[in-house]
């Protein structure tokens, strides 16, 4: 998922950058960023949902930060939270508020500008430490980044202030992160990651629930600001979804899955106060079942070459409100990309505090039709409309301009 602190552009893949705001004030600052005390940082990790995948396992040792955004890996200034013995996680179990803790560390009070998530290697002695179980599929090697054994860096702005406790929650975003490279079988990590102040559950949420029918590890729960995904999730089993950390305003909520129509709800306050309620369990959102089409094609520069670094999105314009369907990076040996989406016509709703029943608005005239996104770092993006009521969309194809 994307920074929600951090304005970027969609489907933009940063490499491991991302940029947070302060939660408390450091006071006076001395020579290196640090002043007189000591404070104490505490981290935990969390995910939004993964694209075809049943398992994105990573294999934390340590996390490591300094007040310097240039430190190199040898300099001296770094302090660390280290995971004795390395924690493996599922990325994946990470939605609906669960939180995997890294654990805290008391350091000098100031400002840190950097922050390395330090994953372990895949060896032939540790296994894989980092891993994926596509759909269907069986549990494969994910290919860390070269330069991992330095961390994976980000851009940070954290005051610790003196006696006080700076908390704050790493998003790795494993939709994004986990790139597939078809031809040579492989899946790569191009990791995506962003820092937010940690919140209770008990308010900056908004909770409910869908049809059992769409209760699936493939059904995504977004929220949304202009068509950017700001918080997502899967919903349990149970069909109750629960999105968290969401920085107080007023959202869209989508509902996308497989097979069924997209339903949006506009008008989605989060507050500091308490939970939103969108909907009780005796009100399901339950979209109509849809047929499916595919959208597909390739992504290039404009000399003809594959373009490895891009993603491509997939908006809809629902009413005056346009939305993220979905969003991936392109295969990283073909530059290919492919999506299945529903041509029944989305259905929408407005926020009602209190509700106790949902009433959705049939939007015929969005139905099948989409806009396809394709960006990558360093270049202009492009948008092309596709209509997919008349069948699949096949080989289209989106060039970049360097």
């Amino acid at each position: 998922m994307k920074s929600i602190l951090l304005p970027s552009l969609r489907g933009v893949v940063v490499s491991a950058a991302a940029m947070i705001v302060a939660a408390c004030g450091g006071g006076g600052e001395a020579p290196g960023g640090t002043s007189a005390g000591a404070g104490t940082l505490r981290l935990a990790l969390t995910d939004a949902p993964a694209c075809g995948y049943e398992q994105v396992n990573v294999t934390i040792e340590r996390v490591r930060v300094h007040a310097s955004s240039t430190a190199g890996d040898g300099d001296g200034g770094w302090f660390e939270i280290v995971l004795t013995p390395p924690k493996r996680v599922d990325l994946l179990t990470l939605t609906n508020g669960v939180l995997e803790e890294l654990g805290s560390t008391s350091l000098p009070a100031g400002r840190y500008m950097q922050m390395r998530l330090v994953l372990a290697a895949n060896t032939s002695a540790a296994g894989m430490a980092n891993s994926v179980v596509p759909a269907g599929a069986t549990e494969r090697a994910l290919q860390t980044p070269s330069g991992q054994q330095t961390g994976l860096k980000m851009n940070v702005n954290i005051d610790v202030a003196a006696g006080q406790l700076a908390d704050f929650v790493i998003d790795f975003d494993a939709c994004r992160s986990v790139v597939r490279a078809g031809q040579s079988g492989r899946h790569l990590l191009k990791p995506v990651l962003s820092v937010l102040p940690r919140v209770s559950n008990a308010s900056q949420a908004v909770e409910g629930y869908v049809a059992g029918a769409i209760a699936l590890g493939t059904t995504s729960v977004t929220l949304q600001k202009d068509g950017v995904v700001v918080r997502g999730t899967v919903p349990a089993s149970n069909g109750r979804f629960l999105l968290t950390q969401v920085p107080v305003g007023v959202y869209d909520l989508v509902v996308a899955a497989d097979g069924w129509a997209t339903a949006v709800m506009t008008g989605v306050p989060v507050s500091g106060t308490a939970v939103t309620v969108v909907n009780p369990a005796t009100a399901r959102f339950d979209p109509p079942a849809s047929a499916m089409r595919t959208a597909s094609g390739i992504v290039l520069t404009t000399e003809s070459s594959l373009l490895a670094s891009a993603t491509v999105s997939v908006l809809q314009q629902i009413g005056a409100t346009e939305v993220e369907i979905v969003s991936r990076p392109v295969d990283a040996d073909t530059g290919a990309y492919g999506f299945s989406l529903p041509i029944a016509a989305p259905v929408r709703t407005t926020y009602v505090a209190g509700a106790t029943s949902l009433s959705f608005s049939s939007e015929t005239a969005s139905a099948g039709l989409y806009l396809l996104e394709a960006a990558a770092p360093g270049k202009v993006a492009q948008s092309i409309g596709i209509d997919l009521t008349t069948g699949d969309d096949t080989g289209r194809t989106l060039t970049l301009a360097p």
